[in-house]
């Protein structure tokens, strides 16, 4: 069977694995896991905490809340 590995996990069902880095070794927390998988002073290291992608990008959070009340309208029940 094939396996997939990186940043979108390993996808095999067993969800104790997901973040697995490229060494091999299995972080806990994301940012950890997603600075595993940076190059070099390619971008800033992630933090302990996760910032708010909408916080970066002023608009976006209308945006988006108003893309998924579509998703979640009577479309798609």
């Amino acid at each position: 069977s094939a396996q997939v590995r990186g940043l979108c996990g390993t996808f095999n069902g067993d969800q104790r694995d997901e973040f697995t880095t490229p060494e091999g070794d299995v972080e806990l927390g994301v940012a950890a896991f997603a600075n595993a998988f940076r190059a070099a002073g390619a971008c800033p290291a992630l933090g302990p905490g996760i910032p708010d992608p909408c916080d970066g990008f002023p608009g976006s959070r209308e945006r988006a809340e108003a893309a998924c009340a579509v998703l979640m309208g009577p479309a798609f029940q």
